[in-house]
């Protein structure tokens, strides 16, 4: 993702990634976890959706990469079930 392509995403607890192409998918949900961390966030759910799992695999690998990512595992039926992923992050 260049410049010119950029976009404004809201940093909140929960993060949707219908939106982001998926060639950009890597570099945003990066730049999202380093987003929540810094504004204090320790609970997240990144809704990939369920598709054939490509998002997932993506997201999963970046979270277990990154040094201040406690946990995750899948979501509970009711928040997305295989479709989203809930996230701890260590405290700031």
């Amino acid at each position: 993702m260049d410049e010119n392509d950029a976009f404004l995403i809201e940093i909140g607890d929960v993060f949707d990634l219908h939106s982001v192409p998926p060639r950009d998918v890597a570099e945003v949900v990066e730049a999202y976890l380093d987003a929540a961390h810094e504004k204090g966030f320790t609970h997240l759910r990144i809704i990939h959706g369920k598709g054939i799992g490509v998002q997932r695999e993506t997201v999963r690998k970046i979270l277990e990469r990154t040094p201040f990512v406690e946990s995750f595992q899948t979501a509970p039926e009711g928040a997305g079930g295989w479709g989203a992923t809930l996230v701890t992050l260590r405290k700031k």
